[in-house]
């Protein structure tokens, strides 16, 4: 099983979603440093991720969309801000028009992903933390807790020795 829990926390304004896998946190962070395994599962089944850009440094960005059933797009970008690999990962998050554009009304979320060995598997803990508690609804309104658990489950499809 892949996700092993979620937790949203309306007093902290965040949502943790924690997942373990059977590959080493080296195998794991690859997951994230490559935009191509990231294509893979960013986004649920249904709403697939495309990354445009994927400057993986302190400092640099991330742009994507996710396409729906319906052909509709979904625009995001990351600012990555702290990368100390294998182990952590923290980036800022938010939604674009299609332009590029971020829209500031849908605020910016704080994402950190911390990965340990435990048991000989990854755990792989991802915390969003949101600006206020009227985007942490909003957000959970949206599907992100069903998304992000959706999403979590097609990586180990991606661990298996032959995929890589």
């Amino acid at each position: 099983m892949t996700v092993i829990s979620s937790h949203r926390d309306a007093e902290a304004l965040s949502f943790t979603i924690t997942a373990e896998f059977e590959a080493s946190v080296e195998r794991v962070w690859r997951i994230w440093e490559d935009p191509r395994q990231l294509e893979r599962w960013w986004g649920p089944p249904t709403w697939p991720a495309t990354f445009e850009s994927h400057n993986f440094v302190p400092g640099g960005t991330a742009g994507y969309f996710m396409t729906g059933p319906d052909g509709e797009k979904s625009r995001g970008w990351w600012r990555f801000a702290t990368i100390d690999a294998p182990k952590r990962l923290e980036f800022e998050d938010g939604f674009t028009d299609e332009k590029g554009d971020p829209v500031a009304e849908m605020g910016t979320t704080r994402a950190v992903v911390t990965l340990e060995t435990v048991d000989n598997r990854t755990r792989m803990t991802t915390t969003s933390n949101f600006e206020s508690a009227e985007q942490l609804e909003q957000m959970l309104a949206m599907g992100m807790e069903e998304g992000m658990m959706q999403a979590m489950s097609q990586i180990d499809a991606i661990l298996e020795p032959a995929a890589v």
